[in-house]
């Protein structure tokens, strides 16, 4: 039994914008599932769901973000300086904003996108050469410690650090970006903006890994969503996520 992530959903009152920003961004194309929703993932051979690329799924909600920091967010792989300015720019030309989170004199770059969603353009790192155009999903936390536990064991994904300020986590395919759990004083003040979303292998139930996490400390979490195919749940800090449906075996 295993589940994997899959995808990061977003939140937006506009999908279609802040889904086709995020494409513009990451050189992605887009797609829809259904009414409310835009998909964007990697074009060509990708087929999703694939670690080599965690996709983003934008979808429309009556409410617009508080003020608030999310407490997931991503960060944007460079592979030189001028790089890392040359994706600034156009990030900014695609509807960006800086932003101040208190980050100070750092060699990454804020940026929200067009409806506050902030993420992080990253300088040039060795770790980051092959994760893709996202280099991490970044949460903020207040135990890294619990947090590599819970998605450690909660996943397959192989635990490659684990410290009092930061866990980090990647497939065990060694492909794509890395999940990184940062501590960060202070706990959940809004809903969550943006979340992960899980899903188990092909041909394995939905049912039985939701009740592996709820034993490892995941609470069931009503949004209102209704008899939908997909389960949404909370990890022991109160992050939101969602397992979805699983696919039968091929």
């Amino acid at each position: 039994m295993a589940l994997r992530p899959v995808n990061v959903n977003i939140k937006a009152l506009d999908h279609e914008t802040v889904g086709d920003f995020w494409a513009a961004a990451l050189g992605w194309g887009v797609s829809s599932e259904g009414p409310g929703v835009t998909n964007v993932e990697p074009g060509g051979d990708f087929v999703w769901p694939d670690a080599s690329a965690i996709c983003v799924d934008v979808v429309v909600v009556p409410e617009g973000k508080t003020g608030a920091k999310n407490r997931v967010h991503l960060d944007l792989a460079t592979t030189s300086l001028a790089h890392q300015a040359e994706l600034v720019a156009r990030l900014k030309g695609l509807g960006a904003t800086p932003v101040d989170v208190g980050q100070g004199d750092v060699p990454w770059v804020v940026l929200a996108d067009p409806e506050g969603n902030e993420f992080c353009v990253l300088e040039p790192r060795e770790i980051y050469r092959d994760t893709g155009p996202v280099a991490a999903i970044v949460v903020d936390c207040e135990d890294p410690r619990a947090m590599a536990r819970f998605w450690g064991e909660g996943t397959d994904w192989t635990v490659h650090e684990v410290t009092d300020d930061k866990a980090v986590l990647r497939s065990a395919k060694s492909v794509g970006p890395y999940l990184e759990f940062l501590r960060v004083p202070g706990g959940k003040t809004a809903p969550d903006r943006v979340h992960i979303d899980l899903m188990a292998y092909a041909g394995e139930e939905q049912e039985p890994e939701v009740d592996r996490l709820r034993a490892l400390g995941a609470t069931d979490l009503d949004l209102g969503q209704g008899d939908v195919p997909w389960k949404c749940l909370t990890d022991p800090e109160d992050h939101e996520f969602c397992v979805l449906a699983s696919r039968p075996a091929p």
